[in-house]
């Protein structure tokens, strides 16, 4: 989500308090995480109570309580405390509000990864899924065609991911498929895969290399990369024929070329220098 001005601080205030939420290990991260999925299609398809909920000429708990009513007994405590939170806060568009609720439910499924020791597997998966979907134009047409039915999409998706992946990487997959809500296919599984590096205040690099890099140059690599941007680095790694002698580094729009030797480390030492 892009948000600006008072979004941005009504998103951030809204992430604090789910965290604080999910801190308790008595709350099921997954099923807050369905609820507030619930909420978003709710929200993205009432557009005149979406309008009520944001408006700023109304008072916040008028709007809290509104939210209460129109939820009343469908949604968990947890959940409802989450949303009058969310819709008490002033946001610079009604949209704004709907692609919060979507980040929030993305956020309380990696967090129940995250507490199930699952989290690496789902940003790996993340990942190849991606890349899968790069190289297949006729899997990518299925699953972005605009006349299929999200059931179809979703029971295709069941038969790619069903097993074969965790079920967070299933179910964040696809609710981004079956709900895409304008983003393209690749710019929604690029925010998830950012939310599951921000699970551990991590950025992730993509790294691609000739060969498969051994478990020395992994170690060699994230370590000169987390002294290079001051954080901890999530290796996404991608294997491609044609980056000869050498490996392939993107950071968000920053790319490295070069060996691991000659243009990692030597980065590194210019700023430790």
């Amino acid at each position: 989500m892009t948000a600006h001005g008072a979004s941005r601080e009504a998103l951030a205030a809204a992430r604090e308090r789910l965290d604080a939420l999910t801190d308790n290990t008595s709350v099921d991260a997954a099923a807050l995480a369905d609820e507030l999925a619930a909420v978003t299609a709710l929200l993205d398809r009432e557009v005149s109570l979406r309008r009520v909920l944001t408006d700023p000429a109304q008072a916040a708990e008028a709007k809290a309580e509104l939210a209460n009513r129109v939820l009343g007994g469908q949604v968990s405590a947890d959940t409802a405390d989450v949303v009058a939170g969310v819709v008490r806060s002033r946001w610079s568009q009604s949209r704004d509000v709907v692609d919060a609720f979507e980040e929030l439910a993305d956020i309380a499924d990696l967090t129940a990864a995250q507490r199930a020791g699952k989290l690496d597997n789902v940003e790996d998966e993340l990942f190849r899924f991606g890349r899968i979907v790069a190289s297949s134009t006729d899997l990518r047409a299925a699953l972005t065609s605009r006349s299929a039915a999200g059931s179809a999409k979703g029971e295709l998706l069941r038969s790619l991911l069903g097993g074969r992946a965790e079920a967070t990487t299933e179910r964040l997959i696809t609710r981004l498929v079956t709900h895409p809500r304008g983003r393209s296919l690749e710019a929604g599984l690029e925010s998830l895969s950012k939310l599951a590096a921000d699970r551990r205040n991590r950025t992730v690099a993509i790294v691609t290399s000739a060969v498969p890099l051994s478990d020395g140059q992994k170690q060699k690599l994230a370590g000169s990369l987390a002294k290079l941007y001051g954080r901890q680095m999530h290796l996404n790694l991608d294997v491609d024929p044609e980056v000869l002698g050498g490996i392939r580094v993107q950071v968000g729009d920053e790319i490295i070329n070069g060996s691991i030797a000659d243009r990692v480390d030597d980065a590194s030492r210019r700023m430790a220098g």
